[in-house]
């Protein structure tokens, strides 16, 4: 076993500093990995929004019919989510992050064969059942090795993967679609999602060798450095559930807790927002004047790229100051003011790409600073039932949010009242976390 960063202290290195190397090992070995399988899990998810300039019209589907579609993915994913996230806590990460990649994978791959609506209906169903409790698995899973006050940091590295997500949707998609549409008599979107799912299985593949379900499981650490990563996290645990250990320490009493909803409901105000980005985005870039699908898609890449070095910087920032609650006002207020300023329709491009970017960078980077409220509040049973809890209530955003803005879109022609909702969700949410969660509910 690996002797490089043993906890014992030297002379003259402070013990802040052996606990930054040890959490940097665990960063280098943990993170890369999962951060490239949730990368491609949202490539999955979010090439839909791409794969609807040509889909639609080459299976005839009218927008009801996508929206519905896209829509009913969140049903399967809110239905299985919970199961989830407590088959993690029974049967450890690398199983349950191995059975998740390789179906999803399978489901993705497989949506080349859609030709009916009812097929396009199912196959998405399946993806989100297959894809439920990977992402509130991570959440879970981070807090086996970190502690409360190092979260936000390591969260924002997932969040920027929906950035990076859509970075590589733009620059590999449009190229996709456009350029091999016809090579073995399959259109662009069929190959989009051959290229784009085939990876998932790869990494379920990887994922049954190489992840270890927690610290004790790990022969990359010392005996020494295992027993200060599982004090260091009981620790923080004990903090964390002091005060409020009768609310969070079994699945019944977490489904009892009402700031649990209360988080669940700011959760879903932010995700309306960012799977409006998510999912619009390329529409919202064809209304600024843009029609080729290739340089709509390249023009994406802008705003996810500034998203992603933006969340970083103001999660790390959030992290250095110990502080939460007003981060995430700044971001959600500053993010949903960024959306109303979309409804200006100005004439100038370059001014209404860099007020998407902006909103990009501010909807995404309150992402994992919500996170690290919840995941540090809850503990035992009850984190993975409560986190799985308000991740799955949330995200009923992705069955609301598509339908409502296409019927606002259908009936107004614009999605200006759509961004004006959105802004007035972005709005309660920020003050409902800044007023709900008392500055010292917990040791951040």
């Amino acid at each position: 076993m690996s002797q490089s960063f043993a906890p014992a202290l030297e002379p003259g290195v402070s013990a802040d500093a052996h606990d930054d190397l040890l959490y940097r090992k665990v960063s280098l070995r943990i993170i890369p990995f999962l951060f490239l399988c949730y990368v491609v899990s949202f490539l999955d998810r979010i090439n839909i929004g791409f794969a609807q300039l040509q889909m639609k019209h080459d299976l005839g589907f009218s927008d009801a019919m996508y929206g519905l579609g896209a829509a009913v993915f969140y049903v399967g994913y809110v239905l299985c989510e919970v199961p989830s996230n407590l088959l993690l806590e029974r049967f450890g990460a690398r199983r349950t992050f191995t059975r998740i990649m390789l179906l999803w994978g399978m489901a993705s791959v497989g949506m080349m064969f859609v030709s009916t609506p009812m097929h396009f209906y199912v196959l998405r169903f399946m993806l989100g059942v297959f894809e439920a409790g990977f992402f509130p698995g991570i959440v879970l899973y981070l807090t086996y090795w970190y502690p409360a006050r190092r979260r936000a940091a390591v969260l924002s590295i997932f969040f920027a993967g929906v950035a990076v997500a859509g970075v590589l949707g733009g620059l590999v998609s449009g190229w996709i679609m456009r350029d091999m549409g016809g090579v073995l008599g399959l259109f662009g979107w069929q190959w989009m999602f051959v290229i784009e799912g085939a990876p998932a299985i790869v990494l379920g593949l990887i994922a049954a060798f190489y992840l270890v379900d927690g610290p004790q499981h790990a022969s990359w650490l010392t005996a020494a450095e295992q027993a200060q990563l599982i004090a260091r996290r009981d620790e923080d645990r004990g903090a964390g559930s002091s005060a409020h250990a009768h609310s969070s320490r079994s699945f019944v009493q977490a489904l009892g807790n009402p700031r649990v909803y209360l988080f669940a409901f700011i959760y879903f105000s932010l995700t309306c927002a960012s799977l409006t980005l998510n999912f619009w985005m390329p529409l919202m870039i064809r209304d600024f004047g843009v029609h080729d699908v290739l340089a709509i898609s390249l023009y994406t890449v802008i705003p996810n790229a500034i998203g992603a070095v933006g969340l970083i910087l103001i999660a790390r920032h959030s992290d250095r100051r110990g502080e939460r609650r007003r981060h995430f006002a700044v971001c959600t207020i500053g993010g949903g003011v960024a959306l109303s300023l979309l409804t200006l329709h100005l004439s100038s491009f370059p001014a209404m790409l860099a007020i998407l970017s902006l909103a990009a960078v501010l909807i995404f980077a309150a992402l994992p600073i919500f996170w690290t409220v919840p995941s540090g509040y809850l503990s035992g049973t009850g984190a993975a039932a409560g986190i799985a809890l308000i991740s799955s209530i949330g995200i009923t955003s992705g069955i609301v949010s598509p339908w409502v803005i296409g019927q606002i879109k259908t009936h107004t022609g614009s999605m200006d009242n759509a961004l004006y909702l959105l802004t007035a969700l972005l709005f309660v949410s920020g003050i409902a976390l800044l007023l709900g969660v008392p500055k010292d509910m917990k040791r951040i």
